[in-house]
């Protein structure tokens, strides 16, 4: 990370120069729905006060400059050259999103981008999708087109999927680009109806980062993707009328048990319980019912352990240190899985204790010191000129 918010803006706008936009676009934690997304499922996301900003400026050529100033790297991609391809690193994001907004018919103009953000990496924070929104609300700025935030999310998701190579859902980039200050966002992620559900006041949103990423989980991941998608033909064999594991029932489920090799049985379990729990944990939340807060995250982290298969010994041991606990009302694995992060709901006045008892044991236990972050629930992107 790069500093505080306000460091890290007012260092790209200094560096930007008349006539820029600066764009932010938070990080997300997932407080309950893991791997429904890309099920056509529902999730309840909420964004976190670590942004993303880049900072453009047009150009009077068609090439991308991208800075990342937390790197100290510069690419340059030419968007007149439809063939140039990507280039497996961080600039992929910003350049996919041009392209896409391209064949949106957007007229994407050549332009100095300058990247920072507060957002880790690599620790299922959504970091890719704060990158990806912060740039399309950059170039739109430039371009000066109007777009409705759930058409650029889908332009975002166009990017990941199509141009990057990962299979990522609908989710991030429309929590980026939609979630309220101290609100979830309660998201279909089929219809892309949504609405804010308030989180208690007296709460913090506390992330605990593993600090281990697993090699594995970028091709797992899209094997979990392909596994659902395997369940999912199996059974519309049975029922033409289910199109993703959203419309199934665990009755549809079990009457197609025995044509399911064992594994993807498990994998079209989990999304279909992960569902229910997000309806019951928004419905929990509005009611203050947190004892049901707290079973349900930590159904949903055994769920993800056990059926999904993408938990790992660190998560668990996060998990384990933080339930339990006083004031803390939840705990699960939150992310794409093998590595990244835990989200726990803890009473604004238990955080430093938090803090220091679970650091203390993890370290104990594998030597390695956690990233733990203590943050309220954010509002979505935003645009805002630079001085001239």
């Amino acid at each position: 990370m790069t500093g505080s918010p306000c460091a890290v803006a007012e260092r790209l706008r200094a560096r930007a120069g008349p006539g820029s936009v600066l764009a932010r676009a938070p990080g997300r934690v997932n407080l309950v729905g893991e791997h429904t997304d890309y099920n056509d499922g529902f999730v309840l996301p909420a964004a976190i006060d670590r942004s993303t900003w880049v900072a453009a400026r047009r150009r009077d050529d068609a090439k991308l400059v991208l800075r990342s100033d937390d790197l100290g790297e510069t690419v340059t991609v030419d968007l007149a050259a439809p063939g140039e391809g990507p280039r497996r690193d961080w600039s992929d994001y910003p350049h996919g999103l041009a392209r896409a907004l391209l064949a949106a018919g957007v007229p994407v103009p050549g332009a100095d981008v300058r990247i920072a953000s507060e957002v880790p990496l690599g620790a299922g924070l959504s970091s890719s999708a704060a990158l990806l929104v912060a740039t399309g609300r950059a170039l739109l700025g430039l371009a000066g087109t109007a777009m409705e935030p759930s058409e650029l999310a889908v332009r975002c998701r166009e990017a990941e999927n199509e141009f990057v190579g990962t299979r990522s859902g609908i989710m991030d980039p429309m929590a980026a680009l939609l979630c309220e200050r101290g609100s979830a966002l309660l998201l279909d992620c089929r219809s892309l109806g949504h609405r804010p559900v308030a989180l208690p006041g007296h709460l913090r949103i506390v992330v605990c980062n593993s600090s281990v990423r697993h090699e594995l989980a970028s091709g797992e991941y899209n094997l979990r993707r392909a596994q659902c998608e395997e369940g999912v033909a199996a059974l519309a064999r049975a029922n033409p009328a289910i199109e993703a594991l959203r419309d199934a029932t665990p009755e549809d489920l079990e009457a197609v048990r025995d044509s399911l090799d064992p594994v993807v049985f498990r994998r079209c379990r989990h999304v279909l319980a992960e569902n229910r729990r997000v309806s019951s944990c928004a419905s929990a939340l509005e009611s203050g019912d947190l004892a049901r807060v707290a079973s349900l995250l930590a159904d949903s982290h055994a769920s993800l352990r056990d059926d999904f298969e993408v938990s790992c010994p660190e998560l668990d041991l996060l998990v384990e240190l933080a339930s339990g606990l006083p004031g803390v009302h939840g705990s699960r694995m939150t992310g794409g899985g093998f590595g990244g992060c835990t989200v726990q709901l803890v009473e604004s006045g238990a955080v430093d204790a938090f803090r220091h008892r679970v650091a203390a044991a993890y370290r104990r236990e594998t030597g390695r010191i956690p990233e733990i972050l203590a943050c309220e629930a954010s509002a979505g992107a935003a645009l805002d000129p630079v001085p001239a």
